[in-house]
């Protein structure tokens, strides 16, 4: 996986774990719900990349 990508899931995590906290502290229930689906696709996609480095041996 290139450093690139493992940078893109690390922010997609961060953004979506921000909007989470702040959602939550203003009660806004939709942007809750958003920052935990953002933070779902950055553990996917770094799942992902982490098999696929698996089979190449990294």
């Amino acid at each position: 996986m290139s450093f690139t990508d493992k940078v893109k899931n690390a922010a997609d995590q961060a953004v979506g774990k921000a909007k989470e906290v702040i959602g939550d502290a203003t009660d806004n229930h939709k942007l809750e719900a958003e920052g935990k689906l953002q933070q779902a696709k950055g553990d996917v996609k770094q799942a992902g990349e982490d098999v696929k480095d698996a089979f190449k041996g990294k």
